[in-house]
């Protein structure tokens, strides 16, 4: 496995994660936090669990990259 791959691969499971701790952030965050201003937040679960499948995915297709590059 060439650098530049190496790189790709590692730029992907960093945005896997990152969209997997937005979408628990937004999904989470108007349970602990009794703020007025959360209502905006708790009315955009839609996207927190589009942020979270999408995170998941990516992290997926990492998974799937480092299986398939092993010998």
């Amino acid at each position: 496995m060439n650098k530049s791959t190496r790189q790709a691969d590692n730029e992907l499971l960093l945005k896997g994660i990152l969209c997997v701790l937005i979408g628990a952030g937004v999904l989470l965050a108007p349970h602990f936090v009794n703020s007025p201003g959360m209502a905006i937040v708790a009315k955009s679960a839609l996207v927190g669990w589009f942020s979270l499948a999408l995170g998941c995915a990516f992290v997926l297709r990492f998974a799937m990259r480092r299986y398939s590059s092993k010998p």
